[in-house]
């Protein structure tokens, strides 16, 4: 939330976050509208929690599914779905009310798990933007190159890099002894703005646009060998021609979801790297719109999925259906035509 120093809180409280001089601008809407704001969220978060959480249980259920990519799609489904579990009811509180009621502790931790599960997200789709170009590319050490254990390593350096990063600004006092110059007024008495500099915004901005150059760049030379592959494949064996197909579609699937990622995030990131420029100006209102469409990437892999994969579409019928609990279930071939 944008902050800006008041004076006058104890003028006009219902303004303001808190009675007491410095406090937070509060915006107050209707009832009416706090409740539509309310239950847009809470459908919004039940969508990318339960949507994540079936991807997340698909893939450790079925042993069909156990494939390096899938691995790495199982545990961006876990940053989704923890984001929309752990941070974005307290984000929701926060747009709606215009305030942050819940304390520095919470404030410091809600602000911590907010930049590791999205930067954990921009990773793995970075690693599997890698794995599809060695698949299309490379395909026949794609078997050898790219294992399980590949796969993990990956998932490792997903989430270790993030959080480590995250916890070197939030955690220590780096930005407080070190990057003082760069510090703006300090945020007013109801806000939770830790990271209130100029730094941070361009110090974000490589963080997002270099593994978004990496997977553009991949994704264009899958593209290029992919149409290449289908101009031959009359030349290739019924299996190496189903093979073939199966990875095209799969990269053709994973750069939809890659796409949509930069869709969703490009405008909150832009707004971030000018905005420190222009000490802040964007209007909370406009704020909230774009950190709310970067959180909606969250609840788009699930639905690229089913509309995308047969073998998602036949998980998802046998997980609601009784079958779920059959032995012969989770040993069942969902890639079967």
């Amino acid at each position: 939330m944008r902050a800006v120093f008041i004076q006058g809180a104890e003028e006009h409280p219902e303004a303001f976050c808190y009675q007491v001089n410095g406090s937070c601008p509060r915006t107050v809407h209707t009832l009416g509208i706090q409740l539509v704001i309310y239950l847009a969220c809470a459908a919004g978060m039940l969508i990318i929690v339960l949507g994540n959480l079936f991807v997340a249980f698909a893939v450790s259920y079925f042993k069909a599914l156990h494939t390096p990519t899938n691995f790495l799609l199982l545990s961006l489904a876990l940053a989704d779905m923890f984001l929309g579990l752990l941070v974005l009811p307290l984000s929701t509180i926060r747009s709606v009310e215009s305030c942050w009621f819940f304390g520095d502790f919470l404030c410091r931790l809600h602000t911590y798990l907010d930049t590791l599960f999205c930067l954990t997200s921009i990773f793995h789709l970075c690693f599997i933007s890698i794995d599809r170009h060695c698949a299309i590319c490379d395909p026949l050490l794609y078997p050898s190159k790219f294992t399980v254990r590949v796969a993990l390593r990956y998932i490792l350096a997903g989430w270790g890099v993030p959080a480590t990063y995250t916890s070197f600004f939030l955690y220590t006092n780096v930005v407080e002894t070190r990057l003082s110059q760069w510090l703006e007024e300090m945020p007013c008495v109801g806000s939770c703005q830790l990271l209130l500099n100029k730094f941070w915004g361009w110090l974000n901005f490589p963080l997002f646009f270099v593994p978004c150059l990496i997977m553009i760049s991949l994704y264009v030379k899958i593209f290029v060998v992919a149409t290449r592959q289908a101009q031959q494949i009359t030349t290739l064996s019924n299996s190496l021609a189903g093979a073939a197909k199966h990875e095209r579609k799969a990269a053709k699937t994973l750069g939809i979801a890659v796409g949509i990622y930069l869709l969703c995030w490009l405008p909150f990131t832009i707004d971030t790297m000018v905005d420190s420029l222009l000490h802040f100006i964007t209007p909370p209102l406009v704020f909230d719109i774009f950190i709310w469409f970067a959180y909606f990437n969250s609840a788009c892999n699930p639905i690229i999925y089913v509309f995308s994969y047969r073998w998602f579409r036949k998980a998802l019928k046998l997980t609601l259906s009784q079958k779920l609990f059959s032995p012969q279930t989770r040993t069942v071939d969902l890639y079967q035509e």
